[in-house]
């Protein structure tokens, strides 16, 4: 009777004893929980987070912060894997992440870049040439008798001036000019001379200095007249009115040949040369004059 009973003691006690092996084998909470801690340290994806993990009935739970979604996914995975792991729960975060309850904030659109600016070309200088004839009508009388060498005196332009289809000079500006010489015809002998000059005009408010062939007139025995530049030797007249008869003839600008400006004149009855107000008297410029677009 005692052998019988032995035997189921024995096999008994086998049993128990394997199922105290197997128990053995299967890792608790605590190793699992370290286990995992120290494999995310180690890692070189995972070793700059800051995360913890507990672990109960074989259930992982993770906390703390990620330094990136990669090293959260990453967590995760070495969690998983785990031997003894039946479950994982994530509560991470990176550090990017927004805090629980703020507001997203959209991100907006990326600014567009200005258009580039395109530059306008800058007006050009006008460029009045040499040898262009100005127009200008005097101001005041000039004579061989009754003006002075040296005098300046005054004038506006008769015409507008344009250069190129650009207006250089507007109608009405102001010039002004200088008597070269004038000389009284002697009731005996001698000449009457009469010789002007433009030294300058003013356009829109601004002076430049211009240089301008003279205008010479002469008058010498009975009511003979002649006229001729300082630029060229030529030598004419352009009288209209009553010069012969020594009657108040209107004096005039002319342009004879190759564009010489000449003075018309009248003269009088002791042959005199007589220019009333108002004359218009062509001069040749003969050096260029720059001005400011029109804009400026």
């Amino acid at each position: 009777m005692r052998i019988r009973n032995f035997y189921p003691s024995i096999a008994l006690l086998t049993v128990l004893a394997g199922l105290t092996v197997g128990c053995s084998k299967h890792p608790n909470d605590e190793t699992i929980a370290k286990d995992i801690q120290s494999k995310v340290a180690a890692a070189p994806e995972t070793k700059d987070s800051d995360v913890q993990v507990t672990a109960k009935d074989g259930k992982v739970t993770l906390t703390g912060k990620a330094k990136d979604p990669a090293a959260q996914q990453k967590i995760e995975q070495i969690a998983r894997e785990e031997p003894g792991t039946t479950g994982v729960e994530d509560q991470t975060t990176t550090e990017n992440a927004a805090a629980p309850g703020a507001p997203e904030v959209s991100q907006a659109p990326p600014a567009q870049a200005p258009p580039p600016v395109v530059e306008q070309p800058k007006p050009q200088p006008i460029v009045v040439p040499a040898g262009t004839p100005l127009a200008v009508r005097v101001n005041q009388a000039l004579g061989s008798k009754t003006s002075q060498t040296g005098q300046t005196f005054t004038a506006t332009l008769a015409q507008p001036l344009s250069v190129g289809g650009r207006h250089a000079i507007p109608r009405g500006s102001d010039f002004l000019g200088t008597v070269l010489n004038a000389k009284a015809k002697g009731k005996v002998k001698g000449e009457g001379e009469l010789s002007l000059q433009l030294t300058s005009v003013t356009v829109h408010g601004h002076t430049y200095k211009i240089q301008t062939a003279s205008l010479d007139s002469t008058v010498k025995g009975k009511g003979k007249r002649t006229a001729a530049t300082t630029g060229g030797g030529a030598a004419g007249g352009a009288l209209i009115g009553g010069i012969a008869g020594g009657g108040k003839g209107a004096a005039i600008g002319a342009l004879v040949g190759g564009g010489v400006g000449f003075i018309g004149g009248s003269a009088t009855g002791n042959k005199q040369i007589e220019i009333p107000a108002e004359t218009v008297l062509t001069f040749e410029l003969t050096a260029p004059i720059t001005l400011p677009p029109p804009s400026e």
